[in-house]
């Protein structure tokens, strides 16, 4: 093996194709041989038996073996050998002896002393057979036939005539040479087919040897994984043929999966990689929403020609820095709230120090429990309904930012939440949640002031997670409801709003969950999100419903 690695491409498809080409014409060859020499063995073994029966079936000759004449049958069997071209023809009776041999020494012995044949199944079933034997006069075809008395009851001799197959050797012979040749051309053929084909398949790939191919598309995927851009590349089929991590990162594909080979469309529904593949027109520096982000990509087509052979796709995230920032402002604005929170319990620690300092401890101990009860509450709800660490901090946060709003965020203590499937990505369902629960608290706070409620439901019954969020905000028109899942479409009419829906509507495609739109009855909008338990991809779709009172 490292012996053929020396080599050059075209001195090792020579050298391939060359020992395909021998042992195939070898083996076809072999198979030939063998296949002749059974059919020469079987062609000349009918021969004798045809000749045997013949001779069994000779009235003088059953006469003579009756009588046991071996003066008569002796000369008459050489006469016989030499008419029929046979090697010889020998007659013995009904206990196999010779009345009639080549060899004079051998008449009176029996027939089975050269090979053990003790000729039953002619002699006792009364049935002719083929045989090939080393007898005493050497290697040969024998067939052998029973003589019947001439009134047909019994079997009275047998008959054995023989070929030489000295004469199926030299045929075997004279195609072995003819098969030697045979071989000889095809490997000559096939290595000049080789050296054709060779030189061919060097100049398609560029006179480059394999392992410099290897080291090349090893060079190649390790700068595709090294770059900080996420890239595609697609066939005239539309299947992909090259995609690295940062592309799997980027747009959240499954890491597991064997992506090359699976149809675009497949892999991303949205994508634009077959309109370019079509037209041949590039595209540059296009804005493309993935789930929650922004994406630049740039999609140029590849010829050969005139030919579009493939489409490769270059893209990165737009909002990286602003992610950093909005991370930031997030910081800021939770570390504002534990501000405002820190001042609001160090007024009340105050106002129990000093209740405690007057004496007046049942008063201090009743407001002590006002203050926790409410969060005792929602905790020992949190601990029962929602197991799930991150879903329960969302809320917990949430709950927070209503109180720092002057607003109430209130749980159905009949919610449960128990069974959320691992699969589903939980960074998404509290974005989903979350942005559902800010918009209704704003709506809320704008249209009822303080003391407004906001009113979550969960339930995990189904096959379905239902989450409903309802506020008492000033409601949705008809009009807008068909309009306010699009990006930059919002109820507030200030610039910078609009993201937030279309967020949740985003996420819920991924999901394959839905989302309706209920009006209240006196006033307010209660939002129904469906995610299903089980991964079956679905668009998510959005239905505002009339309030059926």
């Amino acid at each position: 093996m490292k012996l053929l690695n020396r080599l050059k491409l075209k001195s090792r498809m020579i050298l391939i194709l060359g020992l395909m080409a021998l042992v195939q014409t070898g083996f076809i060859g072999l198979f030939a041989v063998h296949y002749l020499q059974q059919s020469l063995d079987e062609q000349i073994g009918q021969r004798a038996l045809h000749v045997a029966k013949t001779i069994a079936a000779l009235p003088i000759i059953v006469e003579a073996i009756e009588r046991r004449d071996s003066s008569y049958l002796q000369p008459v069997s050489l006469r016989l050998a030499e008419k029929t071209q046979a090697r010889f023809v020998v007659i013995g009776d009904s206990d196999a002896i010779r009345l009639a041999h080549p060899n004079p020494e051998k008449l009176g012995l029996s027939m089975a002393d050269d090979d053990g044949d003790d000729s039953s199944q002619a002699l006792i079933h009364g049935k002719g057979y083929i045989s090939k034997a080393l007898g005493s006069l050497g290697w040969s075809m024998r067939g052998k036939a029973p003589v019947f008395s001439t009134d047909g009851n019994r079997v009275v001799g047998v008959i054995s005539v023989g070929y030489d197959l000295d004469r199926v050797a030299d045929i075997i012979h004279r195609y072995r040479l003819t098969l030697i040749a045979v071989i000889a051309l095809s490997f000559m053929l096939s290595a000049m087919i080789a050296v054709w084909f060779a030189n061919h398949f060097k100049r398609a790939i560029f006179g480059l040897e394999p392992e410099q191919i290897a080291y090349l598309f090893d060079e190649q995927r390790a700068i595709l994984e090294s770059v900080r851009e996420g890239i595609i590349a697609i066939n005239s089929k539309g299947e992909i043929t090259t995609i690295n991590q940062t592309a799997i990162v980027t747009l959240g594909l499954p890491k597991e999966g064997r992506l090359i080979g699976q149809k675009v469309e497949d892999v991303l529904p949205d994508s634009s990689l077959l309109e370019v593949l079509q037209t041949g027109e590039p595209q540059y520096d296009q804005e493309v929403w993935r789930d929650h982000y922004c994406i630049i990509a740039n999609r140029l087509p590849l010829k050969q020609g005139d030919q579009i052979t493939g489409v490769v796709s270059s893209f990165r995230r737009k909002d990286e820095l602003d992610l950093v920032s909005k991370k930031l402002t997030r910081i800021q604005q939770y570390a504002d709230t534990l501000r405002s929170q820190a001042h609001e319990y160090s007024n009340k620690l105050h106002t129990i120090a000093g209740l405690i300092q007057i004496g007046a401890n049942e008063e201090a101990l009743a407001l002590i429990g006002q203050e926790t009860r409410s969060h005792q509450k929602l905790i020992r709800l949190l601990l029962d309904a929602v197991p799930d660490p991150i879903l329960a901090g969302c809320l917990l946060g949430k709950y927070n930012r209503a109180r720092e709003l002057g607003l109430r965020l209130k749980i159905d203590p009949e919610s449960r939440m128990t069974e959320l499937p691992d699969h589903l990505p939980r960074e998404q369902l509290v974005s989903i949640l979350g942005n559902l629960i800010d918009n209704a608290l704003e709506a809320t706070l704008k249209h009822n002031g303080v003391n407004g409620e906001v009113t979550l439901s969960m339930t995990d019954l189904g096959n379905d997670l239902i989450f409903e969020v309802e506020d008492q905000g000033p409601g949705i028109c008809e009009s807008e409801q068909q309009r306010i899942f699009e990006k930059g479409v919002s109820s507030k009419g200030k610039e910078g709003h609009g993201i937030g829906l279309h967020l949740v509507k985003s996420l819920l495609t991924n999901l394959g969950g839905t989302i309706t739109l209920e009006p209240v009855a006196d006033t307010g909008s209660r939002f129904i999100v469906y995610i299903p338990k089980q991964r079956e991809p679905r668009s998510a779709e959005f239905h505002p419903e009339q309030d059926a009172g």
